[in-house]
């Protein structure tokens, strides 16, 4: 295979155990998509089966809106967990955008976000995917390679429908409740990091390094008590780094606005967000 020493001299010393692992899983995964059985039968995994029914109120919630208004083709999607979800006022954060979809479910996973790929990012069409998850499988006690795993067979499965769309990998934040946690959130990121620089068409979004203060340590006035979800201070962090690392359409004026107060610990009105939906 020639891949594997292309990846494992491309992720570097510190983490080239990991090759063999991720060369062998997008190896199996993209022999998987051209399967003529697999496309045949396309009968649902039971890990699917059993995400989908603890995620069913949020699924549903996300067809009935589409129903109410599909999201236009060619926009921007965000996926991930709660801190994706609890991003109420998304769309009009980056109201240059000409279409944004949020499809953050509270509590998910790296894993949960691979399983429903289909259901939350390939329907829509978007020209740019940003994820943020993997805070909560580190939680839950999975590996850093665990979560590698669940990335790439993500970015492999958009890869083979979607291969003029963008993916954007917004890096594990510093929360303070998961102190114990940071790090193996280092080690991910850090794969991760190393992982996209194979890829085409991907970004690594570090929001990391700007929640540190000049101690190293998170800085408590961008979370909320909880000290895992984040204030609006948090979230206007997370829009000015983003907004100048992602370019808006080029039917979008240049400029991205501040963001407005974010409604943290809220659910949004609506499972759909676009630019020119009101908050």
């Amino acid at each position: 295979m020639t891949f594997l020493p292309h990846l494992s001299s491309r992720l570097g010393a510190r983490v080239r155990p990991v090759a063999l692992g991720l060369a062998t899983l997008l190896a199996a995964g993209a022999a998987l998509a051209q399967s003529p059985v697999a496309i045949a039968t396309n009968a649902p995994s039971p890990a699917y089966l059993a995400a989908h029914a603890r995620w069913k109120a949020s699924l549903e919630a996300f067809e009935k809106a589409d129903k109410a208004a599909l999201p236009a083709e060619g926009g921007v999607l965000f996926v991930g967990s709660s801190t994706v979800r609890m991003w109420t006022n998304l769309a009009q954060d980056f109201r240059n955008w000409p279409v944004v979809i949020n499809r953050g479910f509270g509590g998910s996973t790296m894993a949960d976000c691979s399983l429903f790929v289909r259901d939350l990012v390939l329907r829509y069409k978007p020209s740019h995917v940003l994820v943020y998850a993997g805070d909560n499988d580190l939680a839950e006690g999975r590996t850093p390679f665990q979560v590698l795993e669940d990335f790439a067979l993500f970015v492999n499965t958009v890869q083979q429908e979607l291969p003029d769309t963008r993916i954007s990998y917004i890096s594990i934040k510093p929360s303070p409740s998961r102190a114990h946690l940071l790090p193996k959130i280092r080690e991910t990121n850090d794969i991760i990091a190393a992982y996209l620089r194979t890829q085409a068409k991907s970004d690594f979004i570090d929001i990391y390094t700007p929640m540190l203060g000049a101690d190293g340590q998170p800085r408590p006035e961008l979370f909320l008590p909880d000290r895992l979800h984040m204030t609006d201070a948090g979230y206007r962090v997370w829009h000015s780094v983003i907004a100048s690392q992602v370019q808006p359409a080029a039917s979008a004026q240049a400029a991205s606005p501040v963001p407005s107060a974010v409604k943290t610990g809220t659910q949004p009105p609506a499972a759909v967000t676009t630019a020119s939906r009101p908050h």
